[in-house]
């Protein structure tokens, strides 16, 4: 029986979240909710597409459409607004042998990328996939190149004393020498949403990078999403604001999204040690399973990263189109 794929209907989209937390590729930007925020804020046309074999889903794959002077374009996630993954999630796929898995995974795909040609006939395409997809072949065998990029993800299913002994020497110090009362870390709302979208803002211009994500976009995304959460974390000394991240949480994980840039507050205080060890106490605390660290592609940034011992993840960034039009679409720095 042959795969059928097609822009998920209203019924569709009643249970579109449920498929999306059975999906091991699942994430909170891939809730319903989270997809038309993502396209408000982007400027483009979402087309959530499902696949189904017979009455049984077998995987959904978001696209976003973007016209810019006549071009159609296409992304998973919509670029500008930094969401760190989506691509395709697939559904009722873990008890099948391989072979059977892999043919359904294909003709799935297939069927997904056969529509976007048939309807939409894009000139570029560019997706960026989660953690949970470890085969690219699909995309390669539609004309895709895909490049494997990389994350850190800590175990947080150990005892909290383990997990703290694994990390590196100077991590511990930092976590376990600082006097509690010198600092708070508290998880809070907009107001704290706002003050991190600042911080980080402030910081990529000062190093004359980009950084386009409006406050809107982040706020609608915390307000809306259905079942995940957008979770500031900040640190404060004496009362004052001194840096915070922003994390993304879903299903048993959490990630680092935003923040945990440099703060320029003059405060002997390990400011992003404590924050990153408050996420993960507070994962522990509620069940979680997983810390991402979102990126280990940066050579001066894994050097912090690595000292909490984490593991090395794998995702993939597929791009499709001619020489031309990648070389245009890599003058947007945040496409990949």
């Amino acid at each position: 029986m042959s795969i059928d794929v097609r822009v998920a209907t209203d019924d569709d989209r009643e249970r579109w979240n449920d498929h999306v937390q059975r999906s091991p590729q699942g994430t909170l930007c891939h809730e319903l909710e989270a997809l038309e925020v993502q396209a408000e804020h982007s400027g483009s046309t979402l087309h959530p597409l499902i696949g189904f074999k017979g009455q049984e889903p077998v995987g959904l794959f978001p696209v976003f459409e973007l016209k810019k002077q006549f071009v159609t374009t296409v992304f998973s996630p919509p670029p500008h607004i930094r969401v760190p993954y989506l691509g395709p999630a697939f559904l009722n796929m873990g008890k099948l042998k391989q072979r059977k898995r892999e043919r359904r995974r294909q003709r799935f795909m297939d069927g997904c990328l056969e529509w976007i040609q048939s309807e939409l006939s894009p000139r570029y395409a560019h997706i960026r996939t989660s953690t949970g997809v470890g085969d690219a072949r699909p995309f390669k065998w539609n004309e895709f190149d895909a490049t494997p990029e990389y994350t850190y993800a800590v175990d947080l299913t150990r005892e909290r004393d383990d997990l703290l002994m694994s990390f590196s020497s100077d991590a511990r110090s930092n976590i376990t020498s600082t006097d509690e009362d010198e600092y708070e870390v508290t998880v809070g709302d907009s107001k704290e949403i706002a003050l991190i979208h600042e911080q980080v803002k402030h910081r990529y211009e000062s190093q004359d990078i980009s950084f386009g994500v409006p406050l809107e976009f982040v706020q609608d995304l915390a307000d809306r999403t259905a079942t995940g959460a957008v979770r500031p974390y900040t640190l404060r000394v004496d009362g004052e604001f001194v840096g915070g991240i922003l994390a993304l949480e879903y299903g048993d994980r959490t990630g680092r999204w935003m923040g945990g840039v440099r703060t320029d507050t003059d405060v002997d205080v390990p400011t992003n040690d404590l924050l990153d060890w408050a996420i993960m106490e507070d994962g522990m605390e509620r069940g979680l399973e997983t810390y991402d660290l979102v990126g280990a592609d940066t050579r001066r940034i894994n050097r912090y990263k690595a000292k909490f011992n984490p593991e090395l993840e794998t995702y993939y960034s597929l791009e499709y189109g001619s020489w031309g039009m990648k070389t245009v679409a890599s003058l947007y720095d945040s496409v990949k």
